[in-house]
C-alpha cells in the first residue's frame, strides 16, 4: 500500500537522482571530458527505473505499515536490482556510459536515500511522545485528616535511619526540625520513580518530604502535581536538588583553566542544551531515564510554581539546596512536554487589554516566567522596571540583553501590527497586574511599541516609570506622529550618545 504523500517521496528521489547525476558527470568531466548531454538520457531511464522497483519493494509503503529496517532492505534491495540490470544491459547498448560509473552513482543514491529514510523515521520517533499530558483533576478543599501525634522512638530511628541512607547527619537534623519528622503528619519518601507518591493517601500527612534528588528524578512535573493532589490545603512539600553552580564551580575547579571552559560546555550542551532540544529530547530521556541533570535554581522553583507550589524557603546544605514550598492552588495545565528552544513566546497585555503572543530570545532559565511575582516581592524592582539582581537570567542572557539581541524577534510581531516601533512596553499579566488601574486602562488605549518611552526619560523609580509612560501615552492619544517622531529621536540620542542600557 503506498503511503500517504508518496508523490512527495518520488519527487525527493528525483532530487536525489539529479544529484548523483551531477557528481557522476563532475567526475567523468574531469577524467575523459566527455559531453554531458551523453548521460542525461540514460539516468532518466535509471531513475524511471528505481522509482518502478520501488514501488514493486514497497519503497513507498505506508508508514503505519513499516518500519525501518523494511524500509531500509526495500533501498538495497532496489538498489541491487538496479546495477544487475545495468551491468546486463548497459554493454549492450550504444550508450558511453559504462556499468561502473551506473553503478557508483546508484550506490551514491542508495546512500542518499539511506540518509532520507534514516532521517524521517528519527524524525517520527522525536516527535512521537507517547506520554500524555497529565490531567488535572479539579477538588474541593481539604484538610489534614491524620492527627498531629508524635511518633513513637522505633519510628523516629527507622525514619533518622533512611534519611541517612541517603543524606548526611546534619540534613537529617534540619529536617527533623522544619518538617517536623517526628510527628504522624509527616511522609518522607525516597524513590525515583514518581508512582511511589500515588500509594500516599489523600490528604493523610501535612507535610511530604522528598528525600530524592531532583537531578535523578523522571517527570519531575509529574511528579510535584501528584503531590499536589495528595497534599491538603497549605500542605508543605519538601524536596531537594543539586544546583547547576556546584557542577560549574567542580569542573572548573578541577581541570587547568581554558580545558576546564571547554570541558563545563561540552558537560553544559550535554546536560541542558540537548534535554531541551526537540529533536533530541526524546532520545536523551530514553537513554539517560533523565538522570544527573543540571537543574538551576530558576527551573526548580519555577516547576513548583507551575505545578500549584509557593515558595516558603531555601536551605541550603553543602552542595544540595532544600526546598520548602506549600500548596497554592491547582497546577497550570499541563502541557504534554516542554521544550524550550532559544526563541520563546510570551504572552502579553495589548491595546484594549486584548492578550497577545510576542516573540524573544530565550535569556532566562526554563519555568522563569512563573516565579516573577516571586522574585519581584522578594528583591523588589530597580528603575521601577526590572528585578534587582534577577537570578532568572542566565550568563549568555544578560550579553543578548546589552546587546539588544533579545528583541530582534520582537520585529515579526511589528510587521504583524501587534505593536508600533514607538510605544509603552508590552507587559505580562502579572506586571500589568503591578500597575494602579488608572494606568492599567490609560496605557492600554495604545498599542505598545518596540522604543517605549524609557529611554527617552530614564525614570529611576517606579512612580517615575508610571508618569513617564502616563505622560507619553496622554501625548501620544493627542499628537500621535508628532509624540512618537520626538521621542524617537529623543531616546535615539539616549541610547547611542548617553549609552543609556535598560538594567
Amino acid at each position: 500500500m503506498l503511503r500517504k504523500g508518496w508523490g512527495n517521496r518520488v519527487v525527493v528521489d528525483i532530487i536525489i537522482w539529479v544529484i548523483a547525476a551531477a557528481l557522476c558527470i563532475l567526475w567523468r568531466w574531469a577524467a575523459e571530458k566527455m559531453e554531458v548531454s551523453a548521460y542525461w538520457s540514460l539516468f532518466g531511464v535509471l531513475t524511471v527505473m528505481w522509482i518502478v522497483v520501488g514501488m514493486v519493494m514497497q519503497l513507498y509503503r505506508s508508514y503505519k505499515q513499516t518500519w525501518f529496517w523494511q524500509s531500509l532492505l526495500s533501498v538495497i534491495a532496489d538498489a541491487g536490482i538496479l546495477i544487475g540490470l545495468c551491468w546486463w544491459i548497459l554493454p549492450q547498448l550504444p550508450w558511453t556510459l559504462s556499468p561502473r560509473v551506473a553503478s557508483w552513482t546508484i550506490m551514491i543514491v542508495g546512500a542518499l536515500e539511506t540518509f532520507v529514510i534514516v532521517m524521517e523515521h528519527y524524525w517520527k520517533y522525536a516527535t512521537n511522545m507517547t506520554v500524555p499530558a497529565m490531567t488535572i483533576e479539579k477538588r474541593k478543599n481539604a484538610q489534614v485528616q491524620r492527627p498531629d501525634e508524635k511518633r513513637s522512638k522505633a519510628s523516629i530511628e527507622s525514619i533518622h535511619q533512611s534519611v541517612l541512607s541517603v543524606t548526611t547527619e546534619a540534613d537529617y537534623y534540619m529536617l527533623r526540625k522544619k518538617a517536623h519528622l517526628d510527628s504522624r503528619q509527616t511522609k518522607a519518601v525516597c524513590d525515583t520513580n514518581r508512582f511511589a507518591f500515588l500509594q500516599i493517601p489523600d490528604y493523610q500527612y501535612k507535610t511530604i518530604v522528598d528525600l530524592k534528588l531532583l537531578n535523578d528524578a523522571k517527570g519531575i512535573n509529574r511528579r510535584f502535581c501528584i503531590v499536589n493532589q495528595k497534599l491538603p490545603d497549605n500542605g508543605i512539600y519538601v524536596c531537594c536538588y543539586r544546583p547547576q553552580e556546584y557542577y560549574k564551580q567542580k569542573i572548573l575547579k578541577k581541570y587547568p583553566w581554558g580545558l576546564n571552559w571547554i570541558i563545563y560546555s561540552l558537560y553544559f550542551f550535554n546536560k541542558r542544551v540537548v534535554p531541551r532540544m526537540m529533536l533530541t529530547s526524546r532520545l536523551y530521556y530514553d537513554i539517560t531515564k533523565g538522570r544527573k541533570r543540571m537543574l538551576s535554581q530558576t527551573e526548580v522553583l519555577g516547576r513548583l510554581y507551575y505545578c500549584g507550589f509557593e515558595v516558603d524557603e531555601i536551605v541550603p546544605m553543602g552542595h544540595i539546596e532544600y526546598v520548602f514550598a506549600h500548596r497554592h492552588s491547582q497546577p497550570y495545565p499541563q502541557e504534554q512536554i516542554k521544550v524550550y528552544g532559544p526563541l520563546i513566546k510570551l504572552q502579553r497585555v495589548c491595546k484594549n487589554k486584548e492578550i497577545k503572543t510576542f516573540y524573544k530570545m530565550r535569556t532566562m532559565h526554563p519555568y522563569a516566567e512563573y516565579i516573577q511575582k516571586y522574585v519581584y516581592d522578594k528583591y523588589g524592582t530597580n528603575d521601577g522596571d526590572k528585578a534587582v539582581n534577577d537570578f532568572r537570567i542566565t550568563s549568555w542572557g544578560h550579553v543578548f540583553r546589552k546587546l539588544w539581541i533579545d528583541e530582534l524577534p520582537m520585529i515579526i510581531n511589528l510587521l504583524r501590527g501587534d505593536m508600533k516601533l514607538v510605544g509603552v512596553r508590552p507587559l505580562s499579566k502579572t506586571k500589568f497586574d503591578t500597575y494602579p488601574e488608572w494606568l492599567q486602562d490609560l496605557r492600554t488605549q495604545a498599542k505598545p511599541g518596540l522604543v517605549p518611552p524609557f529611554y527617552a526619560d530614564l525614570p529611576q523609580t517606579q512612580e517615575e516609570m508610571f508618569e513617564s509612560e502616563a505622560r507619553y501615552t496622554r501625548a501620544y492619544l493627542k499628537h500621535p506622529i508628532i509624540t512618537d517622531w520626538r521621542y524617537f529621536w529623543k531616546a535615539f540620542y539616549q541610547i547611542v550618545f548617553k549609552h543609556a542600557r535598560s538594567k
